[in-house]
C-alpha cells in the first residue's frame, strides 16, 4: 500500500475543527513563488500549480521507469499548500480587499529521498515529457526548499475559501487565550493599494525559506488544501489554516 503522509501525520494534515497547537518539523518541498489573483485563468498561480504537480508526479511515477531515487518508496502525492501575504503589515488571511495584490508561495511536500540531485534529474525528466514547463525550470522558478515551521496554531476550516475569516478569528482568539501571539512576517512586497507585481522577488523569498531544516525568519499565513475546488462543492471543501506563534 502506498505511503500516505496525511494518514501518517494526522496531527499536521487532519486537525480538529477546534484550534490546537502543533510543533511542525522539517519537511522538503517543491516550491514556486509569485503574485496576483489565484483565480485568474491562465495566471501565474495556475501556471505554478501545473509545474508543481508536473514535478511531483514525475518523482512519484519513477517507480514505472528504469531509474528510481535511492531510498524510493511508493507514496500518495501530498496535498497542495500555500503561504500567503499581501500589503504592508502582517497578513493573517482575514481581510482580502484585492486578490490581485496577493503574494504567495505554493508548495507540495516531497519525500526526504528527494535530494537536490534527485530534484535536478526529475526536473530534466519532467521537461522531456512536458516541454511547456521548461521555462519555469530554466528560470529557476521551481525550487527545492527544506524548512521547519516550528510552533504553530492550526484549525480545520470547512467551507468556501471566502468564508475563512470567521475561522481565522476563532484561531486568533485561541492563540491569544494561550498567552501567545501570531508570528507572521510583514508583507512588504505588496504595498497597500498597489498590485503585487514588479516589486516582488520570488527568488529571495524561496531562499529565505530554504534553511536546511531550521525555522526561517520568514513565517507566514499557511493553508493546506485537502479538497479539489474543481470537483468539490464549496461547502464541502476542507482547508487546514496554520499560523506560526511565539510568546506574547
Amino acid at each position: 500500500m502506498a505511503y500516505d503522509f496525511k494518514k501518517e501525520y494526522r496531527d499536521l494534515y487532519v486537525p480538529k475543527a477546534r484550534p490546537s497547537l502543533v510543533d511542525v518539523p522539517a519537511m522538503t518541498f517543491a516550491a514556486m513563488a509569485g503574485t496576483g489573483d489565484p483565480n485568474e485563468e491562465g495566471g501565474a498561480y495556475q501556471r505554478a500549480l501545473g509545474v508543481l504537480y508536473g514535478f511531483s508526479y514525475t518523482v512519484k511515477m519513477a517507480k514505472m521507469g528504469d531509474w528510481q531515487p535511492e531510498g524510493y518508496f511508493d507514496y500518495v502525492v501530498p496535498p497542495l499548500e500555500g503561504l500567503w501575504w499581501a500589503g504592508s503589515g502582517a497578513f493573517d488571511g482575514a481581510s482580502i480587499a484585492d486578490k490581485g495584490a496577493l503574494s504567495w508561495v505554493s508548495l507540495i511536500r516531497q519525500p526526504d529521498f528527494v535530494t537536490p540531485e534527485v530534484f535536478e534529474r526529475a526536473c530534466g525528466m519532467m521537461v522531456a515529457k512536458k516541454p511547456e514547463l521548461a521555462d519555469a525550470v530554466e528560470a529557476g522558478e521551481l525550487r527545492l526548499v527544506r524548512f521547519a515551521e516550528g510552533p504553530c496554531a492550526q484549525i480545520m476550516h470547512k467551507g468556501s475559501y471566502d468564508d475563512e475569516p470567521a475561522t481565522i478569528a476563532r484561531l486568533s482568539d485561541f492563540i491569544s487565550a494561550q498567552g501567545l501571539a501570531a508570528d507572521i512576517a510583514e508583507g512588504g512586497e505588496s504595498p497597500a493599494g498597489h498590485r503585487a507585481t514588479k516589486a516582488f522577488d520570488g527568488a529571495a523569498i524561496l531562499a529565505a525559506l530554504d534553511t536546511g531544516g531550521t525555522v526561517p525568519t520568514v513565517r507566514l499565513h499557511h493553508e493546506i488544501y485537502l479538497g479539489d475546488p474543481r470537483r468539490t462543492k464549496p461547502e464541502n471543501l476542507k482547508t487546514v489554516i496554520r499560523h506560526p506563534v511565539r510568546s506574547a
